[in-house]
């Protein structure tokens, strides 16, 4: 088990999760939509062309286009079908029990939300860079178990992360971290302190927000980290 010092850098709350749509995105859905040569459009107008289209269907049908498409395979077309429903009233990115298909969910209500002017759920995700200083070897291997280790320190015992993955917390394989960590990217390293720039879900990382300064102890999963053991 190591010790850390953490430091919460900057934090904010945003609706759209960071390049989740991109122009051939907007086209792809054109396509799906039947409209006639997408690709003659202008890129500043794809977006606004793409809602437009959107909302020429009826919203449960609207997000099973859009569902289709960012799911791509993994959900039957049953399953879709009834999400398709669901998703107009409810916060699938939060409540679906597959948490890899989260910031998929999160992704096709923001395109939604704003294409029926809020008749979908508003999402809401955090995003934040962290420093944390210590043995930084621990994020050699399966970095997202450590460092939600490191950030459910931060956050008080009533977090939904200390409540629901207390076992995983104290080292057990912690497999789920990387679906509650939507993005993880490396900002700087240097001696032995790091600093992460994280996306995630407000459902599971709001309470961050609060935490400023702290310490904590984490350790990697316990199969993959050197332990020491007699």
């Amino acid at each position: 088990m190591s010790q850390f010092e953490i430091k919460i850098l900057s934090f904010e709350h945003i609706q759209e999760l960071p390049g989740s749509w991109t122009n051939v995105d907007y086209v792809n859905l054109l396509n799906a939509m039947d409209y006639d040569n997408p690709g003659e459009i202008k890129d500043a107008e794809l977006k606004e062309m793409c809602m437009m289209s959107l909302t020429d269907y009826e919203p449960d049908e609207s997000a099973r286009i859009v569902l289709d498409y960012v799911i791509d395979g993994r959900l039957t077309e049953g399953q879709i079908e009834n999400l398709s429903h669901e998703i107009t009233t409810e916060k699938l990115w939060e409540e679906y029990p597959e948490l890899s298909l989260h910031p998929d969910f999160f992704r096709a209500t923001q395109l939604l939300y704003q294409a029926y002017n809020g008749k979908f759920p508003r999402g809401e995700a955090v995003h934040f860079q962290v420093e944390i200083t210590g043995d930084i070897s621990v994020f050699d291997q399966n970095p997202e178990s450590a460092l939600v280790r490191i950030l459910a320190a931060g956050m008080s015992d009533r977090s939904l992360i200390n409540r629901l993955f207390s076992g995983q917390l104290e080292g057990a394989p912690f497999k789920e971290a990387k679906d509650i960590l939507w993005k993880m990217d490396k900002v700087s390293s240097e001696g032995n302190s790091v600093t992460f720039d994280i996306v995630s879900s407000a459902y599971w990382l709001d309470e961050i927000k609060y935490a400023d300064t702290y310490q904590a102890e984490a350790t990697a999963d316990a199969a993959d980290a050197d332990t020491d053991e007699e």
